[in-house]
């Protein structure tokens, strides 16, 4: 291996975001596209933090209020909004955030596991904090973020 592949393998690259003033990060493979807002159909009985549905090249694809998912007031939704198109173990779904903000290369040591401080392990999504440029951001864990087909969608 040369030094350059062995260096490419130790790094990760992540795609961040903003929510209000926090900033987020997920893994850039995870990433399908970027779009900017469309308004979402709402469908009955879905949990809170699910905005509805948006028809993306035919497929109907959830949209997630991430603000609200994370316990923050929502986001209403404009011009200046994006969705970003993620896929995790099959699933694919928009995630709606403030705006995209940079993508990052980050070495996985610098990668530290968020400190211990619920009590549910399932409901923990962050993975990871990393400091960049003296801002910290956290790492999405995506397979607890995204609806699961079981509890998170409508009847």
């Amino acid at each position: 291996m040369t030094e350059n592949t062995q260096n490419a393998a130790q790094e990760i690259e992540l795609l961040a975001f903003r929510l209000g003033e926090q900033e987020y990060c997920v893994d850039i493979m995870s990433v399908r596209e970027i779009r900017g807002w469309s308004r979402a159909t709402p469908l009955p009985f879905s949990p809170g933090h699910v905005k509805g549905v948006i028809n993306l090249r035919g497929t109907v694809l959830p949209v997630i209020d991430l603000a609200v998912r994370l316990g923050m007031p929502p986001i209403e939704g404009d011009e200046r909004n994006v969705i970003i198109v993620v896929s995790v173990n099959g699933q694919t779904a928009g995630l709606l955030v403030d705006a995209v903000s940079d993508i990052l290369s980050v070495a996985r040591a610098d990668l530290q596991p968020p400190p211990d401080l619920t009590a549910d392990k399932e409901s923990n999504c962050i993975s990871a904090l990393t400091l960049v440029d003296n801002r910290l951001i956290r790492m999405l864990q995506l397979d607890t973020v995204l609806p699961t087909q079981q509890n998170d969608t409508a009847a």
